[in-house]
């Protein structure tokens, strides 16, 4: 506990591993970005496909924080530190999958919380249940693909812009790592969850996953302030000296 290093890491790690969890269990809800702006729905054409709009899916609420957290851990604990994290974390959420698997197979109580949610418009929890966390199953297969390869994409495209750039222009390495590894993660998490686990066409899950990274773009550029405040943080804490060597250390650190 008194070792800064140490708390670092398990703190960043306990963070993405949270958020990661948590994009798991929302990213089952689709929602049009247009509402939320108060813009008129976009209509347009897509291979073929007429109609389509920005619909998203919930998880790109928490997981440029995941990005973000990333890039931090490998700038101070290096490409192996990233691996190891992104090894627990895509081994919790391959948990959840039997967890939840049982959770639904579970027999409902079919008194009072079987229709507990009636006047709200659920007449029926466990279907309810069953409908939201058995498409979760869905989303955890194809985001736990994503999860792997993006991540991996992050790391080695963080580390070879810092070689590039050294110690400056952390906006540079941190902002591009972060658009390359979204592109990735957009296209797989929709294309295997989406496409082939729900059979949305194509048409729409390529909507889906270009209009998900235009989003994921949009907010990693404007999060860019963060990135160097998570840095200011983590400088402060740490010390100058002991950040310094870290950083060192992490960038001639065998990948």
């Amino acid at each position: 506990m008194r070792d800064k290093r140490a708390m670092l890491f398990f703190l960043l790690g306990a963070f993405l591993l949270g958020n990661a969890l948590v994009a798991e269990m929302i990213g089952v809800k689709l929602f049009q970005l247009e509402e939320v702006v108060g813009a008129p729905k976009a209509d347009f054409r897509l291979l073929g496909k007429d109609g389509l709009s920005f619909v998203l899916s919930a998880g790109v609420i928490s997981w440029p924080l995941v990005f973000l957290v990333t890039d931090l851990v490998n700038d101070y604990f290096g490409v192996r530190g990233v691996r190891a994290i992104t090894l627990v974390t895509a081994g919790m959420i391959a948990l959840a999958f039997p967890l939840l698997y049982i959770a639904i197979a579970l027999p409902a109580e079919r008194g009072w919380w079987l229709t507990s949610s009636a006047e709200a418009g659920v007449p029926d929890m466990q279907a309810a249940f069953a409908a939201v966390f058995g498409q979760g199953m869905n989303i955890i297969v194809g985001s736990l693909a994503a999860f792997l390869v993006s991540q991996l994409v992050d790391a080695f495209v963080f580390r070879r812009f810092k070689r590039f750039t050294g110690e400056k222009r952390i906006w540079l390495r941190a902002t591009g790592s972060t658009l390359v590894s979204q592109l990735v993660d957009s296209l797989l998490v929709v294309y295997v969850a989406f496409g082939l686990f729900r059979g949305m066409p194509v048409p729409e899950a390529t909507a889906l996953a270009l209009t998900s990274y235009c989003y994921k773009f949009l907010v990693a550029v404007v999060s860019t302030p963060l990135v160097y405040l998570g840095h200011a943080l983590v400088e402060r804490w740490l010390g100058a000296e002991l950040a310094a060597s870290m950083r060192r250390e992490a960038l001639q650190a065998r990948d």
